[in-house]
């Protein structure tokens, strides 16, 4: 290993070769400067000074010439020692001559052009090629943005930053350097307002082997000089470096210029408080950047200020308090400064304000005031209590959580324990959401339990400094926080319904959770109950807010929540006297209220008491017209047109009352005009019970007069019923103007059972043929949904009363009018009826009628039923006519694509459209159809008035297509 005078002579004769551009050499003071070669390119030049041509290309021939030798150069030579790295491009010979002679030519050419930017960019790029080293040139994807904001022009900067290979050692080649500097400074005089001169020799400040003389000082000074001598229009560019070189430096260096900018352009305040959080090699400043951020967020919140993060002012209100949770000691100050900052606060606030209002001193919007917590500069540490509430809990009431436990965690830091947990209390006592109040809870818990292990921790290993007093203390504090904790988790149910109480103290359901969470605390409940009258406003409240008072009339009246203490009844009628006073929301709630008082007093057996209070509440007035969905008008005015009051009253009346009160009670809901159909019948079964037979008759017909239908049919069933029970046929002609009254404007979907009622009086008390008349009567008139069954229950009544070949025409007219599915449905029955009556072909051709609404895939009940009809009665032609009806009864319901095609046809030519020959049929059963021809008949016998078979002399259906030639043949019996 060398020693300390091998290393220092190495490096004496390292340096000896500097400087080797000053003074600039030239042929007389370097012989060896120029070579026979260069001869005719100085004479050239010589002869033409002026030739701005001949000097570039004179420099772009020697330039080619060295680089081209320096190549081959570093080819052939290893550089890899200690001396080749510390001289970089200048550690052979000929790299050092060829920077000599370049520089000779180059300041010749710019004595003849000294405001030659282009001449003077050659010139120094070379002179740096040859000091800094090698430029890395960096592949950058896209383009970049012309004006971008200095927050991205940071990232782009940082992202382009230049880096060399090689370069020339700082120490060894001071004279080098300072002759580079020198050449700059002379390029400057010349040109000083073009900022890319300006930009190329500040990246010289950035190289890692520059001299710190000219990397520290003298580059801040140059940065200085640039942003004095360039307009202000091209700063932003000069800024960029300056930034980013000041970050390099570090500590005071970067404070002071980050905040000459800031003053200019504050976009970058969040950048700069990141750097002041976490520097590379000096002290955080954490005071200084939550100052900023403060500033930055009152600013924000005031539109003054736009992040270029895109974050809200509540974020940076967040990042703010991440600041001051983590460098509490350095940020805020302490309880007791806190405690007179507050007061000296709260002293200015009052005195600010007369009688009430603030004062106004100036009109429009005054500058803003001098703000000491807003002033990076100034050492003052910062109140974070009241900054908390002010700028926080005020402003941002729905983030109320995270701001709460935000300054429990500083008081935390700081180690103040019992202000931390009057933080938190007054965190759970102000919240008004389930979510912050979680959030603040769930942090205190762990607070909570964090202290308590950190207590027991101390116990198990306590320090040796400890005496045994100390240690009964802390076992005493011990105790008291477990106390504490348990409490706090007892009371959790209790603070979230006062949460959420906070939110709607007028949520009556929560109220009643309240009570419900103090059990058997008669106390406790009869204030909860108090409280809750007292804060709810009956207009703003939830439903049910009647229930309050009627449970809390309910407590005084079972003894207490227990039930333990003695009934207090005129507790219990003071508050239900209270209740029917307030203007609640409905006034079925006030109904109740009345309701449950009257049952209070039936439960204690005041009869005349329950009596009285109805009559109270059942009160007429003199306007009688008020009406009940008026909601100008206050519930008390409209209680007496409440059916639920009357409803009560009048089963009061039922009950404990007399006849004539209770008709009477009655008679004013019908004068009321409140009655529903319920109350009509149900007046009506009293009258009814008690012997008034004609009185409930007449409020039937009330009922029907006033109702329609179909609440009237109702009403119309049981008068009707209860009619006929009573007097069966002694009053005949009265039940039948019933009857016809009811059935005048009875809709067809509700007369069926009015219907059977009245055949039935007729058959009971009147005449057949009336009864038979009216069920006619009925399947005209009957929905038809109801139609099949009430021809059939005419059929049963005519086969009754007349015999079975009466029922024919009944047979036939269902069949015109009902529907195809029970059409088929009633074949069968009629086809059944000849049957029985000996008529084989009536019943053959009812048969036939009924196939074309059943298909044979779908119904197949029908075709085995007419099957076994002709197996018993017919022949075997009868047979194979069902079987030719069949399958054109099938063909007639396939949807297939081929048949339909093959239809349309069929019918073209039967229309004459076409004449050409015809096709052959598309499937087996169309053959067959062919085969069979025309000439016997339709495939189905139609649909006709009186559905009996066709008469002789009707008209045959059109045949067929024309059977095809090339057809096999099947006879008869293979068809079978």
């Amino acid at each position: 290993m060398p020693s300390v005078a091998e290393k220092s002579t190495t490096l004496e004769s390292l340096s000896s070769h500097f400087p080797l551009t000053l003074p600039i050499p030239t042929p007389t003071t370097k012989p060896d400067l120029l070579s026979l070669n260069d001869v005719q390119r100085e004479e050239d030049l010589l002869r033409n000074p002026s030739s701005f041509r001949a000097w570039w290309t004179a420099i772009h021939n020697t330039r080619e010439a060295f680089n081209a030798q320096l190549k081959e150069e570093r080819r052939v030579t290893d550089l890899s020692d200690e001396s080749a790295q510390l001289l970089g491009p200048l550690a052979t010979p000929l790299g050092r001559r060829s920077l000599q002679c370049l520089t000779y030519i180059y300041e010749a050419a710019i004595a003849q052009f000294p405001g030659s930017f282009k001449l003077w960019k050659s010139y120094l790029h070379m002179r740096m090629a040859y000091v800094l080293g090698r430029l890395l040139q960096k592949k950058r994807a896209g383009g970049k943005k012309k004006f971008p904001e200095m927050k991205d022009a940071l990232e782009e900067e940082r992202e382009d930053a230049e880096e060399w290979e090689g370069g020339l050692d700082g120490v060894v080649g001071w004279e080098e350097w300072k002759a580079l500097v020198a050449t700059y400074e002379r390029a400057l005089m010349w040109l000083p307002k073009l900022p890319r001169l300006w930009l190329m020799y500040f990246s010289i400040f950035s190289h890692p082997m520059c001299p710190p003389a000219i990397s520290h000082t003298h580059a801040r000074r140059t940065f200085d000089r640039a942003l004095r001598t360039l307009p202000p229009s091209l700063h932003s560019r000069i800024w960029v470096k300056y930034l980013l070189w000041a970050e390099s430096r570090g500590g005071s260096t970067t404070v002071s210029v980050y905040r000459r900018y800031l003053a200019v352009d504050p976009s970058v305040t969040e950048h700069y408080t990141s750097i002041l959080l976490s520097p590379a090699d000096s002290e955080p400043r954490p005071l200084e950047a939550a100052k900023l951020l403060l500033s930055l967020a009152r600013k924000a919140s005031r539109g003054e200020y736009v992040s270029p993060e895109g974050k809200s002012p509540y974020q940076l209100l967040g990042d703010f308090l991440d600041i001051v949770e983590r460098f509490s000691d350095d940020v805020g100050l302490d309880v007791n400064e806190t405690v007179e900052s507050n007061e000296v606060y709260a002293k200015a606030d009052a005195e600010a304000s007369v009688d009430g209002q603030l004062v106004r001193t100036t009109e429009g919007k005054p500058p803003p005031a001098y703000n000491e917590d807003e002033d990076p500069l100034n050492k003052r540490r910062l109140n974070i209590e009241r900054i908390v509430h002010k700028d926080g809990l005020e402003v941002y009431k729905d983030q109320a959580g995270r701001l709460w436990t935000g300054l429990a965690t500083y008081w935390i830091k700081r180690a103040e324990f019992e202000r931390a947990q009057s933080t938190f209390e007054s965190g759970i006592a102000s919240v008004l959401t389930i979510r912050d109040f979680t959030q603040i809870f769930d942090a205190y818990v762990e607070f909570c339990e964090s202290l308590i292990n950190a207590m027991m921790e101390s116990l198990e290993d306590p320090d040796e400094d400890e005496d045994e007093e100390d240690v009964k203390q802390t076992e005493r504090d011990l105790d008291v926080k477990m106390k504490e904790f348990e409490a706090l988790m007892d009371r959790r149910l209790f603070l979230v319904n006062d949460v959420l109480l906070r939110r709607n103290p007028n949520d009556v359901q929560e109220w009643e959770k309240r009570v419900a969470l103090w059990g058997e605390d008669d106390e406790k409940v009869a204030e909860t109950y108090t409280r809750a009258l007292e804060t709810i406003n009956p207009r703003k409240a939830t439903a049910n807010i009647h229930r309050l008072y009627i449970n809390f009339a309910k407590y005084y009246e079972e003894g207490g929540a227990s039930g333990s203490a003695e009934p207090d009844l005129n507790s219990a009628r003071k508050i239900l006297e209270k209740a029917t006073k307030v203007n609640f929301k409905t006034v079925e709630d006030l109904a109740e209220v009345w309701c449950e008082w009257s049952e209070m007093e039936l439960r204690q057996e005041n009869y005349d008491e329950a009596i009285r209070v109805m009559q109270r509440a059942a009160a007429i007035p003199k306007n009688t017209k008020i009406n009940y969905h008026d909601h100008s008008l206050p519930v008390q005015a409209r209680l007496f047109k409440s059916l639920k009051l009357w409803s009560f009253y009048v089963d009061l009346e039922e009950s404990i009352g007399t006849v004539e009160s209770t008709k009477a009670v009655y008679d004013k809901i019908m004068d009321l005009k409140i009655a529903n159909a319920q109350v009509i019948i149900n007046y009506a079964a009293f009258l009814e019970e008690n012997q008034y037979w004609e009185d409930s008759f007449r409020i039937y017909e009330r009922g029907t007069e006033v109702f329609t239908f179909p609440i009237s049919f109702e009403i119309w069933n049981i008068y009707l019923s209860k009619f006929v029970k009573r007097y069966g046929g002694t009053k005949l002609e009265r039940a039948r103007d019933l009857f016809e009254q009811a059935l005048e404007k009875c809709p067809p979907k509700s007369c069926k059972p009015l219907f059977l009622m009245y055949g039935k009086l007729e058959e009971d008390h009147g005449l057949a043929k009336r009864a038979m008349s009216i069920y006619e009567r009925a399947t005209q008139v009957v929905a038809d949904e109801d139609k099949f069954e009430m021809y059939n229950i005419y059929i049963a009544k005519a086969t009754a009363n007349y015999g079975l070949p009466a029922t024919r025409p009944i047979y036939e007219r269902a069949l015109e009018v009902l529907p195809d599915k029970q059409t088929s449905e009633m074949c069968l029955r009629f086809a059944a009826l000849e049957r029985k009556l000996g008529e084989i072909d009536r019943a053959r051709a009812i048969y036939a009628h009924a196939s074309q609404f059943c298909d044979p895939r779908v119904n197949p009940k029908f075709w085995s039923e007419w099957n076994s009809f002709e197996i018993e009665t017919g022949s075997e032609d009868t047979f194979r006519e069902m079987l030719r009806i069949k399958r054109s009864v099938q063909a007639q319901f396939n949807t297939e694509a081929s048949y339909l095609a093959a239809q349309t046809m069929s019918a073209k030519r039967g229309d004459g459209a076409s004449a050409e020959p015809s096709l052959p049929p598309s499937d087996p059963m169309a053959a067959a159809e062919q085969q069979a021809g025309g000439a016997k008949g339709p495939a189905f016998v139609a649909a006709q008035k009186t559905a009996l078979p066709r008469p002789e002399g009707a008209e045959p259906a059109p045949t067929q297509q024309a059977a095809n030639a090339d057809e096999i043949q099947i006879s008869d019996e293979e068809d079978l």
